[in-house]
């Protein structure tokens, strides 16, 4: 028994590799999600597209998708968000600079966006589909790197508040709308493009801005269109490379909004000062900043007094982004995941074959194609703001759906990371950055409660709004059983909103779910409608993803939202 027992011979190979450092052959892997079309590989928003009328542009997005689809780009993403900014007080000489230092691959990032009008192309390009097509590009852009499209949304914005002043309109326009970047620190004046940002919060109000003490002075008559001298402080100044800024200030008529530039006219630096850079748990690639005013030049925008009515235009447009931005995070989300499980294999079966998984990927992607219809149906109502109808529909969904799309990605970034597994955890997957990012479309441009609150004022304001939102939603009636018993109860909660306040989240959650049942009954696939209905619009006491019931169609979901690569 003790007999040594003969051994088979030892193949030739791996008598080579026995004292090497071979250990083991690397396999059911996936390859890495890069070098593919973002708009061809989505079918989702390649309809959306089309059926929010930015048919003409689809060549556009589709050589864009693939620059945004490709290695050499995403590998920008991860650089940007390896490298923080750094903040510079002053120059070696001593002078005060207030200078913040990026990472090439940011203003490469910037330069891609710019170049591609996604700072500009509604107002320097209106007509059909003009708002649609810039969203798809920045949807695609979003899924790259996040935190860079903050200026760039900043930029955007900002074109309808300062056309309230056109003196300043004129001097400022072209070069907000000039599809090139220009990061050099230099006066305005000297420069061929320039950015633009926003500094309303301070430290005692938050998103309460009347509660703002920063003072604004005037130089001369003062009145809009006349210089003024701040003097106080902004606890969040958004992008502070930014070459002006819109600002909140108080003057004697009430809060005020100015434009401030970082330079004034004769070329010396304007007296605000960064105090430091937010040390920000995501969206870590973008400045974010606390800014003391001592004098610094503006002038007003607007009527004295009417600075949130002057404003406001520029936040709905920041909030629409946000709402962008959150459905970029998820199809990221949910793109990584189905890809990731399409090509692993566990317990002798792919993943995407895998029931349980399946529930949870269709799931996921449920809610990424939910999101994207609702975000590009309030871009088709931007393009039409001269119909009444689309006017009153962009200013009730847009707070809804700011709330409720943005309000859905963190944990959805969670679930998509959960698939993966422990390798979805790793820095040098992209799981991470998303979701350390979702929870910032959700609070900034007014966190969930304000949106809500917001919600309540358009309609007390302006009650036509939810019947412009229902006659929306009711496209629909008629399609789904399901559907039209949730309407019909929504509805008759809405029939007494005197304590809207208190149901406000349950109301604007349902609202939310009404308009994106709709748009999937009326333009999506049939299992992705079905599929909804079943798990959004009937209570299942399921409250994590994963918790389609049966009957519907997992695998056609899944297929519709998972980029073939490899």
């Amino acid at each position: 028994m003790n007999a040594r027992q003969p051994q088979p011979e030892m193949p030739l190979k791996d008598q080579e590799d026995r004292y090497l450092a071979s250990t083991h052959e690397v396999f059911n892997q996936p390859p890495a999600l890069e070098n593919y079309n973002l708009f061809e590989q989505d079918i989702a928003l390649q309809e959306a597209a089309l059926r929010e009328g930015a048919g003409k542009a689809a060549e556009d997005l589709k050589a864009f998708g693939a620059l945004a689809g490709a290695a050499e780009t995403i590998d920008l993403g991860f650089h940007a968000n390896a490298n923080k900014p750094v903040f510079n007080t002053h120059d070696r000489y001593g002078h005060r600079i207030d200078e913040v230092d990026f990472h090439p691959a940011y203003h490469e990032l910037m330069r891609i966006a710019f170049d591609n009008g996604l700072h500009s192309s509604p107002w320097s390009h209106p007509g059909q589909g003009a708002h649609v097509a810039r969203a798809a590009k920045y949807y695609m852009h979003s899924q790259v790197e996040a935190a860079h499209c903050c200026p760039v949304t900043m930029t955007f914005a900002a074109i309808p508040s300062i056309r309230k002043q056109p003196e300043l309109a004129a001097d400022w326009e072209a070069r907000i709308l000039a599809d090139s970047y220009d990061p050099r620190n230099l006066p305005d004046s000297q420069k061929t493009s320039v950015t633009i940002g926003m500094a309303m919060t301070e430290k005692q109000g938050g998103s309460d801005v009347r509660a703002n003490s920063t003072r604004a002075y005037p130089i001369g008559t003062g009145g809009p269109g006349q210089a003024y001298e701040l003097v106080g402080h902004k606890w969040f100044v958004s992008a502070p490379m930014c070459d002006a800024f819109l600002v909140l200030a108080q003057t004697q008529g009430g809060l005020s909004c100015f434009l401030m530039p970082r330079w004034r006219p004769d070329g010396t630096k304007n007296p605000w000062q960064v105090q430091r850079l937010k040390n920000k748990m995501g969206n870590v690639a973008n400045a974010s900043s606390e800014a003391e005013l001592r004098g610094a030049l503006a002038w007003m925008v607007g009527e004295e007094g009417r600075g949130v009515p002057t404003i406001i235009e520029m936040v709905a447009m920041t909030r629409f982004d946000c709402m962008i931005g959150s459905s970029a995070g998820m199809r990221q989300a949910i793109a990584q995941a189905s890809h990731h499980c399409r090509h692993r294999s566990a317990f002798g079966a792919r993943l995407v074959d895998q029931p349980l998984m399946q529930n949870v990927l269709a799931d996921l992607a449920l809610e990424s194609e939910a999101a994207l219809a609702y975000t590009m149906r309030i871009a088709r109502a931007l393009d039409n703001q001269d119909k009444e109808h689309e006017r009153l529909l962009a200013r009730l969904a847009t707070p809804v759906g700011k709330y409720w799309i943005c309000k859905r990605t963190p944990n959805h970034a969670y679930e998509a990371m959960e698939c993966i597994g422990g390798s979805g955890v790793m820095e040098d997957c992209i799981m991470p950055r998303l979701f350390r990012e979702s929870p910032v479309n959700a609070i900034w441009e007014g966190s969930g409660n304000v949106q809500c609150l917001d919600t309540l004022r358009a309609l007390q304001k302006e009650p036509d709004t939810l019947d412009a939102f229902f006659k929306e939603a009711a496209e629909a009636k008629g399609a789904d059983r399901r559907f039209d018993q949730f309407m019909a109860q929504l509805q008759h909660d809405f029939a007494d909103i005197s304590d809207f306040q208190y149901r406000a989240r349950n109301l604007v959650d349902r609202m939310a779910l009404a308009l994106q049942g709709s748009l999937l009954l009326r333009h999506s696939d049939a299992a992705v409608a079905d599929a909804f209905c079943a798990s959004r619009l009937q209570s299942n006491g399921g409250m994590n993803y994963g918790n389609l019931p049966s009957g519907t169609d997992p695998a056609a979901i899944i297929k519709r939202a998972t980029p073939v690569v490899g």
